[in-house]
């Protein structure tokens, strides 16, 4: 239990967050921060990379969004900052280095005009440094100090989580007030459907009925189509009907995917189970935690 904590999608965050994204491969990489970019880049705020790997890095817009980098990078409301240049000095990470950039960063977007800046900063190569633990702690304090006031900024800091052990992620975790996630691929206030990446499937919310049967046939063809084992967690889902389920072994059936049915409230358990001779073989009935 994490009482403290506040869990946002990428697309409600705030002025003055300071997220933290803990990412296990390049899909969810690119999902999340590909959405802060765009929505940073569309909404006329001036977005801020700082990266290790210059723009390789970047997520790609272009298939995702249909966003052409460089042009934005030629007006100068995207800008790619390497971190030799912004967060080491001599080779070594600097967290007052990275402080005096990132309050360099809100002033000139001020002084430009932007309704907003956003900033993100992919912790890993600093992190892998030696020494790397205690100084980007130390840093993200001083993001923190940095961001929380400010009524135009937001900042991501990112992490690839298997560049860490459980016990450095939980101590990175607990420098940062918002957990950051993907947005939803469909929210109409009655379900809600989102990707989910460990393990790779969709978590559901609300009431799957009939009226809603088309979206979540698209959003479960996204993730079932890739192959291999989809988790659909249901632990926020209040009713769900037969033709719904029937839809999760349809998909199971015809492409060969092992579908698990995670965290299901205990009617829903009855009811696969009691029409488990139709169902079974393809549906199967977990307790794992997606995120």
């Amino acid at each position: 239990m994490e009482p403290w904590f506040t869990r946002r999608s990428v697309g409600e965050l705030l002025p003055g967050d300071h997220a933290w994204l803990s990412y296990a491969d390049q899909e969810e990489h690119d999902h999340v921060i590909g959405a802060f970019v765009r929505d940073g880049l569309a909404g006329a705020d001036k977005v801020i990379y700082i990266t290790g790997d210059g723009p390789r890095d970047l997520p790609d817009l272009r298939s995702r969004y249909r966003l052409e980098p460089e042009t934005y990078l030629r007006s100068g409301q995207l800008a790619i900052l390497p971190q030799e240049e912004t967060c080491l000095t001599r080779g070594v990470f600097d967290p007052a280095r990275m402080t005096t950039t990132l309050r360099e960063v809100l002033h000139r977007a001020e002084t430009e005009r932007f309704r907003g800046v956003r900033v993100t900063v992919d912790m890993t190569p600093a992190f892998r440094r030696s020494g790397g633990r205690d100084a980007v702690l130390e840093c993200e304090a001083r993001v923190d100090a940095a961001i929380s006031p400010s009524t135009m900024a937001i900042a991501i800091c990112q992490v690839d989580a298997r560049s860490c052990t459980p016990e450095e992620l939980t101590a990175l975790k607990e420098r940062h007030e918002v957990l950051v996630g993907a947005d939803p691929y469909f929210d109409d206030g009655v379900l809600s459907i989102t990707p989910t990446f460990h393990p790779r499937g969709l978590r559901l919310s609300g009431e799957l009925d009939g009226a809603r049967h088309a979206v979540f046939a698209e959003s479960l063809r996204k993730v079932v189509e890739r192959g291999g084992e989809v988790h659909l967690n249901l632990a926020g889902l209040r009713f769900i009907d037969l033709g719904a389920l029937s839809m999760m072994a349809g998909a199971a059936m015809h492409t060969g995917a092992r579908v698990v049915l995670d965290d299901p409230a205990t009617e829903l358990s009855d009811i696969v189970e009691l029409v488990g001779s139709r169902l079974l073989p393809w549906l199967e009935i977990g307790d794992g935690e997606a995120r």
